[in-house]
């Protein structure tokens, strides 16, 4: 796929494309989003990352516009998100979790609406360059509810990329689609930030999650960590064994209530064990190894061990998902 070409990006102060601060909203006694502030600059792919229902969407919301904040500030393509939302949808493409276009008409016809919404003055060539940067030429006269995850996934970017829009909000958009078209969505991501469009991208995908330029993890409501996927690692202060060997589910019960031992996570054909206290962590795992058929090897901590944890330490303070 090639990534259609971006209007020239108005530039803003510091680089920001969205900087808000202090972020709150409650529906009814859910306090969804709690005090929330990030930054996102311009050529930057940020992604989102949160368990089911940590306030990802609605964040995404009072970013763009589409919400109201209950309080805290900010601006988004350097527009106030309180005065300014109508403007910020005019600059922003937003791409929903589900797919949220005309199943009952052609790729053409759907992008075609869509240009019509937004006024393009040359809507025939709009759609057709987006029809021909997203690989969708050869099936424009195919029903949109005949395409697969994939077909669908790059009809509705193409749509998102008519009318040349300087930031992207992507929430979960590859959520049931197959590994190819997951890599080839990712590559024109990267295009586009290579342009100067800047992409903030809510996933579940820890791989996904390590193509990010930064990242923030949120989990019910309040931001846990942000930065690059080093700097989260490094922040967390885990260190991680492999062990392998027989019966890794009985040591996992064995471990979780040891000395040193902050949690256990199965990897495969091995368990990683982490803790805080590396000198302790080794301890408590050697003597549990004593006699035994198993094998220890200290790995490098990743970023879904990190983001385990996190999770695993934190509560739900609302409820039900937003």
């Amino acid at each position: 796929m090639n990534a259609a070409t971006p209007s020239p990006a108005t530039p803003h102060a510091g680089g920001l494309v969205i900087d808000v601060r202090g972020l709150n909203k409650r529906f009814g006694d859910k306090h969804v989003v709690n005090d929330v502030s990030l930054q996102v600059r311009a050529g930057e792919i940020f992604g989102f990352l949160g368990p089911n229902g940590s306030g990802k969407t609605t964040c995404i919301r009072l970013m763009c516009g589409l919400l109201t904040p209950d309080g805290g500030s900010g601006t988004c393509l350097g527009y106030d998100i309180l005065r300014d939302s109508a403007r910020i949808k005019r600059e922003v493409g937003y791409m929903t979790q589900r797919f949220s276009y005309w199943e009952d008409l052609t790729i053409r016809e759907n992008l075609d609406f869509v240009a019509r919404m937004y006024g393009l003055p040359d809507r025939r060539q709009a759609v057709d360059s987006a029809l021909e940067d997203l690989g969708l030429a050869t099936r424009s006269s195919q029903l949109a509810g005949a395409l697969s995850g994939g077909w669908k996934q790059r009809m509705a970017l193409a749509a998102c990329l008519l009318h040349r829009p300087r930031l992207l909000l992507l929430d979960e958009p590859t959520a049931g689609v197959d590994p190819t078209a997951r890599r080839d969505f990712w590559e024109t991501l990267h295009q586009l930030a290579s342009q100067g469009i800047s992409v903030l991208v809510s996933t579940h995908y820890m791989d996904e999650a390590e193509r990010c330029h930064k990242l923030a993890y949120l989990s019910y409501g309040r931001l846990l960590a942000q930065g690059t996927a080093e700097e989260i690692i490094a922040g967390e202060g885990l260190a991680t064994w492999s062990v392998r060997g027989a019966d890794l589910t009985a040591l996992a019960r064995e471990l979780r209530e040891a000395p040193g031992v902050a949690q256990t996570v199965a990897f495969g054909a091995a368990l990683h064990v982490s803790g805080s206290d590396a000198a302790l962590l080794e301890r408590t795992l050697r003597e549990a190894a004593a006699g035994r058929p198993l094998a220890l090897e200290p790995v490098a901590t990743s970023l879904e061990d990190v983001f385990i944890h996190m999770m695993r330490r934190s509560d739900d303070n609302y409820g039900s998902p937003a």
